[in-house]
């Protein structure tokens, strides 16, 4: 076996995408990994994500005379909306052959984070992240920028002349483009003044509302005119610092939480020589030589997300109750569609205290039915989804009902160390203590191995 091919195509499956299919462990050690990069660049037609639940009337949500039971009846639907979404994103992220696509649109998911409660406008954001995650930067910007979801959570729906609201517009600069001490307070009240109407209909489609636009003469980034929101986004992205912004984040998503300032400052001259091309990008980073560096290899700790869209890749499961692994999404963190803020999740060691280090290293015992669920829900601003209080989440709670088809797993496995193929990098484990937990079985061994802190990095 060529135990570098393996290392390599291992780290490529788990940047690029959410870790190996069962069903191509003989690919990791026998596959080129340029072959490997071209099948995940490989885009086939755009499938947009559903629920299947009918939509509610838009007037229904903001309707003053609607009763208590009305309200709890659209919160109750928008609920299972919400979550239907939440897991048809986690299934595509499982099972999609477009692992790129999905894990770009992940990313995106966080950095351009939006937190409402309506499932329509979810959905649509959740869409244009999808189709856009390996296009043109510009067209995601601006697509996002106009969807009613952002729009609505950073409240440019009441952004209007003599009464700019500067929310929409901070974040903008702040949080999507260039990052903080690339611009100053006047050229957020400019910028504000620009975007100034921008917002929806009640059908949840973008207007600019030009009787709330205000039309005077603006100076921003030191250009001065009649600006409108897209001139701003337009003046945003010929600045360097925003291809180098992005970059940035870029790398320390899928490279090292450590930026190698030399290497971004190339990568970012070339993505914004592109004119900010995506898939450009991350083909230069998933080629080059130092992605595969050893410092760049197992040094990032999986989020909640990866750790279970990895699980389901490798082990083939039925769930008989799906809604029930947003429980698991809750208590580790990291609930899709509702990030903790409008800078979206944090990364790194944050996703690990006391708590969820337990509770990752139990899930693999608890899904294969050798231990019950024992939980305790993190204090915090609220209980997502619905649930208000920790009664409610131990009420709401059961088992997702996982079987796995360890027959399936037993067969990929026969004949291989299981080690070299569910650990990122296997010399950082000890073998020897994993397998006095377990028997001769292939089952137990995966069960031991995936239960081991090793295995909450990739």
């Amino acid at each position: 076996m060529d135990s570098s091919t393996l290392l390599k195509n291992k780290h490529l499956l788990w940047r690029a995408g959410f870790g190996p299919d069962i069903n191509r462990m003989d690919d990791l050690k026998n596959m080129d990994s340029k072959l490997i990069l071209k099948e995940l660049f490989n885009e086939e037609t755009f499938t947009p994500i559903q629920y299947q639940t009918a939509d509610i009337e838009p007037i229904e949500y903001t309707d003053p005379k609607a009763t208590a039971e009305q309200k709890r009846e659209i919160q109750k639907v928008s609920q299972q909306q919400n979550t239907e979404l939440n897991l048809n994103f986690l299934k595509r992220m499982t099972e999609s052959k477009e692992q790129l696509r999905e894990k770009m649109a992940f990313f995106w998911h966080g950095h351009f984070a939006t937190r409402i409660n309506n499932p329509k406008f979810n959905q649509q954001l959740l869409n244009v992240i999808r189709e856009k995650s390996l296009g043109n930067f510009k067209d995601l910007l601006f697509e996002v920028s106009r969807s009613p979801a952002m729009l609505s959570f950073l409240n440019n729906q009441q952004n209007k002349k003599d009464h700019p609201n500067e929310n929409f517009a901070r974040e903008v600069m702040e949080l999507f483009t260039m990052g903080r001490g690339n611009y100053t307070e006047t050229d957020i009240r400019e910028a504000a003044r620009a975007f100034t109407g921008w917002g929806y209909d009640k059908e949840g489609i973008f207007n600019e509302r030009k009787k709330l636009h205000d039309t005077d003469t603006k100076t921003f980034l030191g250009k001065t005119g009649n600006f409108t929101g897209d001139d701003v986004l337009n003046i945003i992205l010929e600045q360097k610092a925003t291809a180098e912004f992005i970059t940035t984040k870029i790398y320390t998503f899928f490279v090292n939480e450590k930026p190698d300032l030399k290497i971004i400052k190339n990568l970012s001259e070339n993505f914004y020589q592109s004119g900010y091309d995506i898939k450009k990008l991350m083909t230069e980073i998933f080629s080059s030589s130092w992605f595969y560096d050893t410092k760049n290899i197992g040094n990032r700790i999986k989020s909640p997300t990866e750790l279970f869209a990895g699980m389901m890749r490798m082990l083939p499961m039925e769930i008989q109750n799906p809604e029930n692994i947003t429980v698991y999404q809750k208590l580790l963190g990291q609930m899709l569609l509702f990030p903790p803020n409008v800078s979206g999740w944090p990364n790194g060691k944050s996703w690990i205290d006391s708590s969820t280090l337990m509770l990752r290293l139990q899930i693999p015992q608890i899904w294969s039915g050798l231990r019950p669920m024992e939980y305790s829900a993190r204090e915090d601003d609220d209980m997502d989804m619905g649930m208000k209080s920790r009664e409610a989440l131990n009420k709401s709670f059961k088992s997702p009902n996982i079987t796995i088809d360890w027959t399936k797993v037993d067969k990929a496995l026969s004949q291989k160390k299981a080690e070299d193929y569910l650990i990122v990098n296997p010399e950082s484990l000890d073998i020897n203590t994993v397998r006095q937990f377990s028997d001769q079985s292939i089952k137990m061994n995966v069960i031991n191995l995936m239960s081991t802190p090793e295995y909450q990095l990739m």
